[in-house]
């Protein structure tokens, strides 16, 4: 029933809105695309070749992944528009891991996937409605670019199953424009395991990554009300407070849960370039467990100090951070500490570890799902050097450990260990502008594990390129 609310809500407000806008003024439309292409490998990622099939996706992987994006933009007016975009990832797999189908003797791995031909974002916006300070966006849409809340520390990928493919919500945002200086956001998300708002077109195949023909996009429904608020303060200080209740429905063996987290974000631009900042985020609530409701908290952060030196050769800029999220401790029985990332299971830090995270946080709503990231602690040095204004090379080093060491009477002992000691990744990104309209990258990082993994685990290889042409 609320779906169909939510369907009919958008449609007879965007028909309301088109009718008045189409009346008053001429439109402007404008048009594009963009391709991606990728190619991944990953050495001994998943499991660190400890044979641990907890996820079936032990095996290396050497994939190539092109994504074509189309998009639409009508303004109305210079206050009423709509967007649309249109998305297909398809991807071929050279081997050992295939994908998701096989022959009927299921000797036949399908070495290539299709994916499906999904509405990406579809929205409206309203701006300064009724000639009041309130801007209005209802529908598909992505919270990227200058809609990011903060550095997406816990609302960054509405759809964190399907990869980097699209990041969208489906939402109702309003922002009251309070002043120049001051602004909240009130927000209501509603984000499906599998897209059930829009149409898409897509194989013949359920299993894997597809149920009933549509791509899992998260382990259950969720759910989310936002309050999250932009301040500026002086010309310097910039903070950013908010409050987010989630549900995150249960599904198979996940629990439901229900969670409050209150926090802020705060930033400092001090003189010669020099920049401080931090956010933290605490978290309690409920989840469900055997017919009862057991305590859920969790609390979460970082803090930086970065300096960009633009009279200097090579221009650098340097990052140093600490970033903790909380774990579960195993000795407080029904209550679990975990922290939860809400809509950030998403390559925050690092490309890599997020996938050895998946052997360890099906228990605590990760259910196949990469990016939940909970019990780590991180400290990461970057540094960012500039050779022309088209080529740059982004280094880093991370050491990571946990607050809690593993629990190995769920964990498997092949792959965990008894210690605290994650390990060291070290990280290199290469970035080049060819022309205004095609750029690139080469990745690399290379995880060495510490005793939070048995000595069986081996070191990790993650190794990207990537071309992107945008029209």
């Amino acid at each position: 029933m609320l779906k169909r609310s939510f369907a009919a809500m958008f449609v007879l407000f965007l028909v309301a809105v088109l009718y008045v806008s189409v009346a008053h003024a001429e439109t402007t439309f404008n048009y594009g695309a963009a391709f991606r292409l990728r190619q991944e490998i990953w050495d001994d990622v998943v499991s660190l070749d400890t044979g641990n099939v907890a996820t079936g996706g032990f095996p290396d992987r050497n994939f190539f992944r092109l994504r074509t994006q189309l998009w639409a933009k009508a303004d109305f007016t210079q206050q009423f528009g709509v967007y649309a975009r249109l998305a297909n990832e398809m991807k071929y797999f050279a081997g050992p891991f295939t994908a998701y189908k096989a022959g009927n003797d299921g000797t036949d791995p399908d070495r290539y996937d299709p994916d499906e031909l999904i509405v990406d974002n579809l929205y409206l916006d309203a701006k300064n409605i009724f000639g009041l300070p309130i801007d209005l966006r209802i529908g598909r849409q992505d919270f990227l670019g200058p809609e990011t809340y903060g550095e997406g520390f816990l609302l960054l990928d509405g759809t964190p199953a399907d990869g980097s493919r699209t990041f969208y919500f489906n939402a109702a945002k309003l922002r009251w424009k309070i002043n120049q200086k001051n602004s909240v956001d009130f927000v209501y998300i509603d984000d499906p395991r599998t897209d059930v708002y829009m149409p898409s077109l897509h194989p013949a195949v359920t299993g894997g990554l597809f149920v009933d023909n549509k791509k899992v996009l998260t382990a259950s429904r969720e759910e989310a009300f936002v309050l999250y608020g932009r301040s500026k303060i002086g010309e310097t200080v910039s903070l950013e407070p908010y409050y987010i209740y989630k549900i995150e429905h249960g599904f198979a063996t996940t629990p439901k849960l229900k969670l409050n987290t209150i926090g802020a974000r705060a930033v400092v631009a001090l003189q010669n370039g020099w920049k401080i900042g931090g956010e933290f985020a605490t978290q309690f609530g409920d989840y469900e467990s055997g017919g009862k409701w057991n305590d859920r908290t969790g609390n979460g952060g970082y803090i930086f100090v970065a300096r960009k030196y633009e009279n200097v050769s090579l221009k650098p800029e340097f990052d140093i951070r600490y970033v903790y999220m909380s774990g579960d401790d195993a000795g407080t029985g029904d209550k679990n500490e975990t922290f939860d990332p809400l809509f950030s299971r998403n390559p925050n830090w690092n490309e890599l570890i997020i996938y050895p995270l998946l052997n360890e946080t099906a228990a605590f709503g990760g259910a196949g799902i990469p990016g939940y990231w909970t019990n780590m602690e991180i400290i990461k040095a970057s540094l960012k050097l500039n050779f022309t204004p088209q080529t740059n090379l982004l280094l880093a080093y991370q050491y990571l450990w946990a607050p809690e060491k593993p629990d190995l009477t769920r964990l498997s002992k092949t792959m965990f260990g008894d210690g605290k000691s994650r390990g060291h990744l070290p990280t290199a990104i290469l970035s080049h502008q060819f022309t205004k309209k095609l750029d690139g990258m080469l990745q690399l990082e290379y995880f060495v594990p510490g005793s939070y993994y048995s000595d069986q685990a081996d070191n990790a290889t993650f190794f990207r390129w990537q071309l992107q042409y945008k029209i």
